[in-house]
C-alpha cells in the first residue's frame, strides 16, 4: 500500500484509465461493436450535442479513447433493432446510454409524465396539449416511426416555449415521459416512435425508486472518474449536490466509497474518495504500475471534464466552452479541443473541419505554460492528429494562429 497522500501522479494515472483514456493507439482491441460499447458501459453514458465544427461529441468522446472507428457500428447500437444496447435519453443532459441501465431512468419518466415541468407543464396549462398528442400518437400508431419535421405546420402557430410546434412539443413530452422513444436519426433529426417498438423485450423494465436510483448514479460516478472530491460525484452522476451528497456519505459509511488523501496541482492536499473496487488500481499507480501513455484530443463535453474543477485539481487547467459567448469575449476560441499527452493536459485547439476540401482548420492552437516542445510531444501530438484526420476523411491540416508559434510549425512539420 502506497503512504498518504497519494500523488498527483498516482490520482492521474487512476482518472485517466477508469475513463479509458490512458493506452496508446495500437495498444487496445479493435474497435469492434462490442469494444464500442463496453466503452460507454464503462464511463456511463456518452453526452450528445448538436455543435458540428469536427465530428459530433458523441462520435469524438468514442474517438479519444479508441482511435479510428466505424460510426456506423455506434449508431448501430443505438438505432438498428437488431443490435440495439444503446438509447438516447436524460443522462449527462441528452446522452447515449446503455439499456442495461434503463430501469434506473424510469423514474424519471414517471415523475414527468407524472407532473410535467417546464415548458411542458405551461403547454399543458394553456389547454390544447391533450388533442395534439391523441394525434401525434394515433399518427405515430398508423404510420410508424416520425420526426417533427414530417408534421404540418402554418407560420405563426408555433408553441410558446423555444418557438417550437405543436407537434415537437408532443413528441418530445412523450419520448421525456418514456411513452416515445428515439428510434433513428436522420440527417441528425430525432426519429420518434412508440416505446413498444423500440425497446427490446430483454430489457429489464422493473422500475428502480428514485433513491435507489440516485445512489446508483452515484457509484457508477465515482467508478468512472476514478478518484474525486466527494462533492464531485454529483456533478458525474448530473444531480444536484444537495440530492447526490446523502447517497455519497451514505456509500463511505458503509465502506463502498473510501477517503484518501491525495496531492492536487497546486501542491495543497485535499480530502477525496475512491471506490473500494478502484483502491488496488490507486496503489498500483503509486507504483508506477499504471502508467497513462495516451495521446488524444477531447472535446467539450468528454466525460472526463463532468465533474467541476477536476481539470483544474488534477491538471491546473480551464476547460472552456465558448461557443455561446461573442466572438468578441472568447479566449481561446469557438470549440476548442483540450489536448491529453499522458498524464497532462498540455493543449489546446479551436478546430473547424472543411469536409468539401478535407481540410481542418485549427484556427488556434496554444500550448499550456511550463509545457515543452520536445520531439516526444510533437511526434505524438502528431500521430493522434493524423489518425484524426483519416477518421474524419480528411488529408490536410492549417495552422491559422498558434501560440507559440513553433508548436504550430513543428506540427505542422511533423505531419
Amino acid at each position: 500500500m502506497a503512504q498518504s497522500p497519494y500523488p498527483l501522479s498516482a490520482l492521474r494515472a487512476l482518472a485517466l484509465h477508469t475513463q479509458r483514456l490512458d493506452q496508446p493507439y495500437g495498444a487496445t482491441s479493435d474497435p469492434t461493436p462490442d469494444v464500442i460499447y463496453e466503452t460507454v458501459e464503462q464511463i456511463g453514458c456518452v453526452q450528445i450535442d448538436t455543435l458540428h465544427m469536427v465530428a459530433r461529441a458523441q462520435y469524438v468522446t468514442i474517438w479519444s479513447r479508441l482511435g479510428s472507428y466505424d460510426l456506423a457500428d455506434f449508431d448501430r447500437l443505438i438505432y438498428n433493432p437488431d443490435e440495439r444496447r444503446l438509447f438516447e435519453y436524460w443522462g449527462h443532459a441528452a446522452s447515449i446510454i446503455p439499456l442495461r441501465d434503463y430501469r434506473y431512468r424510469m423514474h424519471y419518466m414517471q415523475t414527468f409524465a407524472d407532473e410535467p415541468w417546464g415548458r411542458f407543464h405551461r403547454w399543458i396549462a394553456e389547454g390544447a396539449a391533450e388533442d395534439v398528442l391523441d394525434a401525434v400518437r394515433a399518427r405515430i400508431r398508423d404510420e410508424g416511426a416520425v420526426r417533427a419535421s414530417d408534421f404540418d405546420h402554418k407560420k405563426g402557430e408555433a408553441g410558446s416555449w423555444w418557438n417550437w410546434k405543436p407537434a415537437k412539443l408532443a413528441l418530445e413530452f412523450m419520448y421525456t415521459g418514456g411513452e416515445a422513444m428515439i428510434a433513428d436519426r436522420v440527417n441528425f433529426q430525432r426519429v420518434y416512435d412508440l416505446r413498444e417498438r423500440v425497446l427490446p423485450d430483454w430489457v429489464d423494465t422493473n422500475v428502480v425508486p428514485r433513491d435507489e436510483a440516485y445512489r446508483f448514479f452515484v457509484e457508477q460516478g465515482l467508478l468512472a472518474l476514478g478518484v474525486a472530491r466527494p462533492e464531485q460525484t454529483a456533478e458525474y452522476a448530473y444531480l444536484k449536490r444537495g440530492k447526490a451528497m446523502p447517497h455519497v456519505k451514505q456509500l463511505i459509511d458503509e465502506g463502498v466509497f473510501v477517503e484518501v488523501a491525495g496531492t492536487l496541482f497546486d501542491g495543497g492536499e485535499a480530502a477525496l474518495v475512491v471506490h473500494r473496487d478502484n483502491l488496488p488500481l490507486l496503489d498500483q499507480a503509486a507504483d508506477g504500475a499504471l502508467p497513462a501513455l495516451r495521446t488524444t484530443f477531447l472535446n467539450p463535453f468528454d466525460n472526463l471534464f463532468w465533474a467541476r474543477d477536476r481539470d483544474a485539481d488534477l491538471w491546473g487547467f480551464s476547460k472552456v466552452l465558448e461557443a455561446y459567448k461573442l466572438e468578441k469575449d472568447r479566449i481561446w476560441g469557438y470549440y476548442v479541443l483540450p489536448i491529453l499527452h499522458k498524464d497532462r493536459l498540455i493543449g489546446r485547439f479551436d478546430p473547424k473541419l472543411n469536409r468539401k476540401t478535407g481540410t481542418l482548420f485549427l484556427r488556434a492552437l496554444y500550448l499550456e505554460p511550463g509545457v515543452d516542445l520536445d520531439e516526444e510531444l510533437i511526434g505524438d501530438v502528431a500521430a493522434a492528429m493524423r489518425d484524426f484526420l483519416a477518421w474524419q476523411g480528411a488529408s490536410e491540416v492549417v495552422v491559422e494562429k498558434s501560440d507559440p508559434v513553433a508548436f504550430g510549425e513543428r506540427l505542422i512539420g511533423a505531419l
